[in-house]
């Protein structure tokens, strides 16, 4: 095989449109415009999204998406996620260390959602009737700060 000799796979490289080339060519006279109208004319064109004066879709569809900052400041902490800690008191600093909320959390809660074998010492965060339930029964302590 030589350079020189090599050429695209049949099929893959299209000729392009030689638009106004007489009636022949298939594309004459309108060029594939078809008569009149604005798409026909030199400079003829809309706007994305302009359905031709008919209230457009992304109008007609309500918005949704929006995320509370209070919801990007507070996180959930399952029981299971506690028996990993190795402290005898936990609180948002020894989650944080631990990797179990974000940066930037200040409110955090613990849900009723796996087991807890060990008995934990809460500080300064908020429970779950069912995850209070669960951490006295293991022998834990639940307390809250002063301000909640």
């Amino acid at each position: 095989m030589l350079l020189n000799t090599i050429r695209p796979g049949i099929g893959s490289k299209q000729a392009p449109k030689r638009l106004g080339r007489g009636i022949g060519s298939g594309l004459g006279k309108t060029c594939g415009r078809g008569h009149k109208g604005q798409r026909a004319r030199a400079g003829g064109f809309h706007k994305l999204g302009f359905e031709g004066g008919q209230m457009p879709i992304q109008r007609r569809l309500p918005k949704f998406g929006f995320v509370s900052l209070k919801a990007k400041k507070s996180a959930e902490v399952r029981l299971h996620e506690l028996a990993k800690i190795d402290a005898k008191v936990i609180n948002l600093d020894v989650l944080l260390k631990a990797h179990l909320v974000k940066a930037g959390v200040t409110n955090v809660k613990v849900i009723a959602q796996g087991e807890l074998k060990k008995a934990v010492h809460l500080v300064g965060i908020k429970v779950t009737k069912g995850a209070k339930a669960a951490i006295e029964a293991v022998g834990g302590k639940v307390e809250l700060a002063k301000d909640q």
